[in-house]
């Protein structure tokens, strides 16, 4: 009993932390507009959100957590303003104005957390660092989860994050809304960092969550309020119709104990077919507004289109898929889209095939779902030692404990305890 009282409690200390976390980023992006003065609005949600976890648990989960919240870091960041003040023997006026007493202007750039991503995407920073410090800063993702994000060890991503605010502060880069003629410098930017947050949320890098519907959720938000503000752009189109395709498996991924389903083996009943839809058409006005030069985002929703129009797994247009693949390295040549076309490989021409295009693709060692792709296609080939050597090594890299439990469980099915199926992908 003592056991399971301490389990209960553990749950809902994480539950309470996920909350929290997920408050606190929208609550960081409207104290930075209240303040203009990042580091600030930081210590102060910091602040805010060590008093949450201390009094919560003992006073309950207040109604509207992101106005406690919210009130709590604004009191926190007045204190902060009134000490520096003192201590510098100047008079310090009210930066942090109490709360409002008539509503703001309805405007799309008026949610806070977008107005935040397009500032941290300012044309002085290159695209990578931008990205980086929207995710870490805004998006509320760990130094850690934005390094895997990157695909870049976490010492050179903090060293990144440290001098892109040093730029900032030495820039004195204001912190406002952009003019509506700065906006598409900064898009590809803006673009990059939802997609990267709807990544997170869809698949998370770590963590006992492998999915984090909120963080899915908001990325969805941000980027229909983007379609909004730009609605002919094909980027914007094709990240709106990606996430949808993709989100709409959500139901589907994962089995009652939380374990990855593949794609191959999705109830597809459970898929929701609005969202297809809705992604579909997306897909198509995309491709027409870049007749000259295909998008990329546009081109990965072709992808996921692919997959989301296919009555079966078995009646999954490959050829398809692999064009499409290879349009997409016209105009985005990763490590990353090799692999995934390399996974298709295999479902078209074979397991043998597709293992030379995995083991032809380099700079991922470091990569969990290489190590995974590689061992599910030696598997397929029977070669069963290389097989759980590649997923020991697989298992040995950061993922998150979801993904972990399907390898260890892969890895004993090699033992004979079930067969080897399709690739990962989920």
């Amino acid at each position: 009993m003592a056991g399971s009282t301490a389990r209960g409690d553990g749950l809902a200390r994480a539950a309470l932390v996920r909350l929290v976390r997920d408050e606190g980023r929208r609550v960081l992006a409207t104290l930075v507009r209240l303040t203009g003065d990042l580091q600030l609005a930081e210590d102060a949600v910091q602040d805010a959100t060590v008093r949450a976890l201390e009094s919560w648990p003992r006073d309950g989960v207040p109604a509207e957590p992101r106005a406690w919240l919210t009130l709590t870091a604004r009191r926190r960041a007045i204190d902060l303003i009134r000490r520096e003040g003192a201590r510098d023997g100047k008079e310090a006026g009210t930066v942090v104005p109490p709360e409002p007493s008539t509503p703001e202007p309805p405007e799309v750039l008026r949610d806070d957390l977008l107005r935040l991503v397009f500032t941290c995407c300012h044309p002085s920073l290159a695209v990578e660092t931008q990205v980086a410090l929207a995710l870490r800063t805004l998006c509320g993702l760990t130094t850690a989860e934005v390094a895997r994000a990157l695909l870049v060890p976490e010492a050179t991503m903090n060293k990144r994050l440290t001098r892109a605010k040093q730029k900032i502060a030495r820039a004195a880069i204001p912190y406002r809304v952009p003019e509506d003629h700065e906006l598409p410098d900064r898009l590809r930017g803006v673009v990059a960092t939802v997609y990267l947050l709807f990544n997170e949320g869809y698949a998370a890098t770590a963590g006992d969550d492998p999915l984090r519907p909120a963080l899915v959720d908001e990325a969805v938000r941000l980027t229909r309020l983007l379609r909004e503000l730009m609605p002919g752009e094909p980027s914007v189109l094709g990240l709106l119709a990606l996430e949808l395709l993709q989100d709409s498996r959500r139901d589907a991924r994962y089995d009652r104990d939380g374990l990855p389903v593949l794609l191959a083996d999705q109830d597809r009943g459970r898929w929701r077919h609005g969202l297809v839809e809705e992604g579909v058409v997306l897909v198509g006005e995309g491709l027409r507004r870049s007749p000259g030069r295909p998008d990329p985002y546009v081109v990965q929703a072709a992808i996921a289109a692919c997959h989301a129009l296919a009555p079966s797994y078995p009646d999954t247009d490959w050829s398809a898929v692999l064009s499409w693949y290879d349009v997409l390295l016209s105009v985005q040549d990763t490590a990353v889209v090799r692999l995934n076309r390399a996974v298709a490989v295999g479902e078209q021409q074979g397991p043998g095939a597709g293992l030379a295009e995995v083991e032809a693709v380099t700079g991922l060692e470091e990569y969990a779902l290489w190590h995974a792709a590689r061992a599910e296609l030696l598997a397929r080939l029977a070669r069963t030692d290389e097989a759980r050597a590649a997923y020991a090594a697989a298992l040995a890299l950061p993922q998150n404990t979801a993904q972990h439990a399907h390898l260890r469980e892969r890895l004993h099915a090699l033992d004979g305890i079930s067969p080897p199926g399709p690739a990962p992908g989920s």
